[in-house]
């Protein structure tokens, strides 16, 4: 049985994680505060996940001593260890269809950051590295620490002040927490290595992503039509990816998954 590392416990991506690929493997989750009383036993594992980040790494311009993902890897001395990195969506420009070859163009610190770090785990991990640039992911985020706001969380804040934004014709790309555990097991299971998107592969408008979470809301909402002059849509190409794993992964999924989440939340 495969032996699997979370790094990273108390994010909504980690808790996730851990929960379903215990089901598949033996795996341990540590926080990265306890990095440094485990690191005699890192070299233990096949697959190692770090899920946890730095406000720093977030917020600020790149500086190695927030890398948490740089730091890990600088203890991996076992080359038949595949290090899972998380990198996001966010190194490309926002436009339709974007693959993993596209021009990438990070435009805020955090996603410049996630940039730098692939090249330098590229370098250092060389063909024992898979990145995965990750498109929204949704969920319930109730009881998970935040270190910043997605889409999920700001629908939610805006419902509870009766508030519906009215986003036009914007569309994203968006993923459950569901689908992204099952796509993870299956890029484990497979041993893949290298670049891949995972996504959903196709527009999501956001005007249809806020009637699937609102289906079960009775509160009568405000509508606000937003006030920024361009709202960037995208998405992400993820056929590289399905074609190795071969799962399903559909708009339908998507949309029964949000009706679950939005009847959990308010019935």
């Amino acid at each position: 049985m495969k032996r699997i590392l979370i790094i990273g416990k108390r994010g909504f991506i980690g808790n996730n994680l851990y929960k379903y690929l215990k089901k598949f493997y033996k795996v341990k989750q540590i926080s990265f505060k306890e990095l440094d009383k485990f690191k005699s036993e890192i070299n233990y594992y096949n697959h190692i996940i770090n899920t946890s980040t730095n406000k720093s790494y977030i917020n600020n311009k790149y500086n190695e001593k927030f890398d948490n993902d740089l730091k890990i890897s600088k203890l991996i001395n076992n080359k038949n260890i595949i290090y899972s990195f998380i990198s996001t969506r966010k190194v490309y420009p926002s436009k339709a269809n974007l693959r993993e070859n596209s021009k990438l163009l990070p435009k805020t610190n955090y996603s410049k950051n996630k940039l730098i770090t692939e090249k330098k785990l590229t370098k250092k991990l060389k063909d024992n590295l898979v990145i995965l640039r990750v498109s929204n992911i949704i969920g319930d985020r109730s009881l998970t620490k935040k270190i910043h706001l997605t889409f999920i969380d700001i629908f939610f804040e805006n419902l509870e002040k009766g508030v519906i934004i009215d986003n036009g014709n914007t569309f994203k790309d968006f993923l459950s927490i569901d689908k992204f555990c099952q796509i993870f097991h299956n890029i484990i299971k497979n041993n893949l290595i290298g670049i891949y998107n995972i996504s959903i592969g196709q527009k999501v408008y956001l005007k249809d992503l806020i009637l699937w979470l609102n289906k079960y809301n009775k509160k009568n909402l405000k509508k606000i039509k937003r006030s920024e002059k361009k709202i960037e849509s995208f998405y992400l190409n993820n056929q590289k990816l399905m074609s190795r794993i071969k799962i399903k992964n559909s708009l339908n999924d998507l949309k029964k998954y949000c009706y679950q989440l939005s009847k959990d939340k308010f019935s």
